[in-house]
């Protein structure tokens, strides 16, 4: 495939069948468990057809070799079991909740320098003698964006590599790799499948060499994703410049009514992607309230669908650091005025009375 196809091309073209008579156009969902002897799958768990489709998709969007997981979680578990005991980590402080309880629950073999990804110069200082940088650009959910390219090339001068967990920007909007990041990590459960019907990581590496070590650890540790999931990801992910176009679009839009609503004490949007996390006035009963007074935003975790949801991200004990009242809203591909329907009458009929939105009594 000619790397020159910009992204757009390159998602739709990228991992399909050999051209010849009466082959399909995309790869299909092949059901088995084992294959005949001689080829690179002879063991459904080393590998399956629509897998390598997948990988072989992703790793031209991100510009290398892209190994497909069972989950996120086993991508991100992925990386950092190749590190030895005693190794030191650098993450931030906001580091997703799952990558922080990994992290949490191996101190007995890793130790973890907690940073603020946004102050550059406290990152590379806390990077001196670490043997892992890990990033996460925009940071979920208090989307914080890192200096990516400074923090890679000063983790490189001191022989650190870099992992970045780039899910909320998706390979259309950020390519860690392009900025001198050792692996990219993506959760495909979000934009790049897209639909909320499934399950998947992947993990590209800059090398052949890392990424082998990546698919040994897959196989060994029984992380391969299914074939209906691999199928259904990379059906996905044909669409995914098209549906992030639209999203965000749609994200810039209500990022800009909730500033100028009276009842949104703070709105954070880095102007990239489609998610978004405002607070509203009266804390997080009525933030509660808010969400259940919602009818287009559904209520539920995860992000980066078709459809629009919201939650209170507080109401998980594992969040830690995130404002109480903190919504997050993942911005999907509906109508934007109807979505800004929805949310004006949700913040309507979550109102307080004045004296309990902070007003003075009278």
């Amino acid at each position: 495939m000619p790397r020159s196809l910009r992204l757009e091309t390159l998602a739709i073209t990228a991992g399909r069948p050999a051209t010849q008579p009466d082959a399909p156009l995309s790869e299909p969902v092949t059901l088995a468990s084992a294959f005949h002897a001689g080829g690179p799958n002879e063991y459904a768990r080393d590998g399956h057809p629509g897998a390598g489709a997948f990988e072989e998709a992703i790793g031209a969007l991100e510009g290398g070799h892209a190994v497909a997981f069972a989950s996120g979680m086993g991508a991100c578990a992925a990386i950092l079991d190749e590190l030895p005991v005693g190794a030191t980590v650098v993450a931030p402080h906001g580091v997703y909740m799952g990558v922080r309880e990994l992290l949490e629950e191996a101190e007995d073999r890793l130790a973890t320098r907690w940073v603020d990804q946004t102050d550059t110069p406290a990152v590379l200082a806390a990077v001196e003698g670490a043997d892992l940088l890990w990033l996460e650009t925009p940071l979920n959910p208090l989307l914080e964006v890192a200096d990516l390219p400074g923090l890679a090339a000063g983790a490189r001068v001191r022989g650190v590599p870099v992992a970045v967990d780039a899910t909320v920007a998706s390979p259309v909007l950020l390519r860690p790799l392009e900025q001198g990041a050792t692996w990219s990590v993506q959760s495909a459960t979000k934009y790049i499948a897209g639909h909320g019907d499934l399950l998947m990581g992947v993990v590209t590496a800059a090398d052949e060499d890392r990424a082998e070590r990546l698919r040994h650890h897959r196989k060994i540790h029984g992380a391969t994703p299914g074939a209906l999931e691999s199928f259904l990801a990379l059906r996905g992910l044909r669409t995914l410049p098209l549906r992030m176009e639209r999203a965000q679009a749609n994200a810039r839009e209500l990022a800009y009514r909730l500033r100028e609503h009276p009842d949104v004490e703070r709105v954070r949007y880095p102007g990239l992607g489609a998610l978004l996390s405002f607070e509203p006035a009266g804390g997080a009963e009525r933030a509660d309230a808010l969400c259940a007074a919602a009818e287009l935003f559904v209520t539920a975790t995860s992000f980066g669908g078709v459809q629009s949801t919201i939650e209170r991200r507080a109401r998980w004990p594992q969040e830690r650091g995130v404002p109480d009242a903190l919504l997050r809203a993942s911005i999907g591909c509906e109508d934007v005025e109807d979505l800004w329907a929805d949310l004006e009458r949700a913040l309507s009929a979550s109102a307080r009375p004045a004296t309990a939105l902070g007003a003075s009594p009278r």
